[in-house]
């Protein structure tokens, strides 16, 4: 049986806000089957918007004391599905190359494994700077490559692919980091 009161600290604001942008990912999603500037505005404005829940989960977790269990799981899963299903869509849509998105997807299922080893073994490996800074990067470079078309002259698909080269890069190299700190956690001489 579930206790309450767990059940009711599990469906606080910041947990909410991550369903949210689960939720924002078809909407997303089906934005980009259809052609054109203005279905393209709208998945880039509805990308945004989700990833805006992402910075309020955080604020509002830790500034009430709200941080939960689920949260820790569903608030980066969320982050993860987001970009991945995007850059999936993306392919299709010939805005980026495919090997791209299968770096990044890959590292972030293998990142995402480490971490449940991890806490199989009571380790906690905890976000560091650099993968924080390439989840920002990979959520600008996304939301520029789902805009794609020229807005106030500036052509987003270009800045998203250079903003995407940016955090791939970072994506590497913070999945390296990650592989390092799991090994040394798990294995130590």
């Amino acid at each position: 049986m579930i206790d309450p009161r767990k059940q009711k600290a599990a469906l606080n604001l910041p947990n909410a806000l991550s369903l949210l942008r689960v939720v924002a990912i078809p909407v997303v999603l089906v934005c980009l089957l259809f052609p054109g500037k203005l279905w393209s505005f709208f998945a880039g404005l509805f990308l945004t918007m989700a990833f805006i829940t992402d910075m309020l989960d955080g604020y509002f977790a830790r500034k009430h004391g709200a941080v939960t269990t689920l949260g820790k799981f569903l608030d980066p899963l969320a982050d993860k599905i987001l970009v991945s299903m995007t850059l999936i869509m993306l392919i299709s849509l010939g805005r980026v190359p495919a090997w791209m998105v299968v770096v990044i997807v890959a590292r972030e299922i293998a990142v995402t494994g480490l971490r449940s080893i991890a806490v199989d073994e009571g380790i906690v490996i905890q976000a560091s700077t650099l993968g924080k800074f390439k989840t920002a990067f990979q959520a600008v470079a996304t939301v520029a490559l789902c805009l794609h078309y020229e807005y106030f002259g500036l052509d987003f698909h270009m800045v998203g692919m250079v903003l995407l080269w940016l955090a791939l890069i970072l994506t590497l190299v913070s999945g390296w980091a990650y592989f390092r700190a799991f090994h040394r956690v798990l294995f130590p001489k």
